[in-house]
């Protein structure tokens, strides 16, 4: 059977340039790079120290800018815990907003056990959070915000620019969450003129267990691992060369390809989105109809349930998702999609297409063949299905 993959947004295929440039560092290349003295440690130095380059060319950042984390969710609590400790007495106040993912949602929750104070900022029916919504927010004893680039949900691209420079002018640090759109969109962190940004590698056909923090020159922030003094004594423990090597080649292939891969995803994502909206009745696209991740499909269905639809597309090959991967183990409704205003009954109906590099316009006219015949015979079943005559 025809196995068609369509959830990105949760993790990519590694891509064959990046698997065989590991491969050295995972068989006869294996010092340790705080080895120094023989050849060994050194070789494994130099390629910690070109992936960085990689990534900090891909960010715009300055290479010891850098720092390399296991992933994301290391990335932001990294940024926050570490940030809200060292710079305590500036201030107990953090920003952040409704539909965070859970790595930086549950990290500043966590902070509010430990006496600082936490707003959580309302967004838009798109998901947009309003410069004019950050600026009532803000106090005198505001240290941070953190908002993501983009929603790993629905897609929605947030406005960070102008939300950094309201911070700034507030006196505060800023954080993004840029795992999503670090190598699909262009990511300048001179521009967007942020403090500190998160990236992933298995987001952008990389390897999994590896990631990054930019933290930029002059910000104060206390380390959560301790131990040894890698990382600049920013991050202890001996660094994943592997995974960093591989990490720095998926981040020059991603600069080379961006706009031609963009443009492409962004016209399947377009077709599928409008395809699917017009073939199925009582559907609805979620998040922001044009500021969002090029190939992001997200849609609601009402009187049927998402986990459904996963499983019968899964029966005819094609890999999906409803709302977050990290999240879609619960029965509870998105946190994202309620804080759009959508009522529990609706948000259970959601699905996640996120389509990549691999996706052809066959997928896409697989994906508009097989699925509405399956949302119509789900709502056949469906006790909630009041339109049926």
């Amino acid at each position: 059977m025809r196995q068609i993959y369509m959830d990105h947004s949760a993790t990519t295929p590694i891509d064959q340039e990046v698997f065989e440039c590991m491969i050295p560092y995972l068989t006869d290349r294996f010092g340790n790079p705080s080895s120094i003295f023989y050849s060994a440690g050194q070789t494994a130095r130099q390629a910690v120290e070109k992936a960085r380059e990689q990534v900090a060319s891909l960010l715009n950042a300055l290479p010891d800018e850098v720092v390399f984390t296991s992933g994301g969710t290391e990335a932001d609590n990294l940024a926050i815990v570490g940030y809200a400790m060292a710079n305590r007495h500036k201030g107990n106040h953090i920003i952040t907003s409704s539909i965070e993912h859970h790595a930086v949602y549950d990290t500043c929750k966590y902070l509010s056990n430990y006496g600082f104070e936490v707003t959580f900022l309302p967004v838009d029916g798109n998901g947009i959070v309003e410069p004019e919504t950050l600026k009532t927010a803000l106090k005198p004893n505001t240290t941070l915000v953190s908002i993501m680039h983009a929603n790993n949900e629905i897609g929605t691209v947030e406005p960070i620019k102008e939300l950094a420079s309201i911070t700034h002018e507030a006196g505060a640090a800023f954080h993004c969450d840029a795992v999503q759109t670090v190598g699909r969109i262009p990511v300048d962190v001179v521009d967007l003129g942020v403090d500190m940004l998160s990236a992933s590698s298995h987001k952008l056909y990389g390897p999994k267990g590896v990631g990054c923090l930019y933290v930029r020159t002059g910000i104060t922030m206390q380390k959560l691992l301790h131990g040894g003094g890698q990382e600049k004594k920013r991050r202890a423990g001996t660094e994943n060369v592997p995974g960093i090597v591989g990490f720095g080649k998926a981040a020059e292939l991603a600069q080379q390809r961006m706009d031609e891969t963009g443009k492409r995803l962004r016209e399947l994502g377009e077709r599928l989105a409008q395809g699917l909206l017009q073939a199925i009745p009582y559907s609805r696209l979620t998040g922001h109809p044009v500021k969002r991740i090029p190939g992001h499909v997200s849609l609601c269905f009402e009187f049927v349930e998402g986990e459904s639809i996963l499983l019968m597309l899964d029966q005819v090959g094609v890999m999906a998702s409803s709302g977050s991967a990290c999240t879609s183990g619960s029965l509870e409704p998105s946190h994202v999609l309620l804080a759009l205003g959508l009522p529990h009954e609706i948000a259970h109906g959601s699905l996640r297409l996120t389509l990549g590099k691999g996706n052809s316009e066959e997928d896409v006219d697989h994906v508009l063949n097989v699925l509405p015949p399956i949302v119509e015979r789900l709502r056949q079943m469906s006790p909630l299905n009041n339109t049926r005559r």
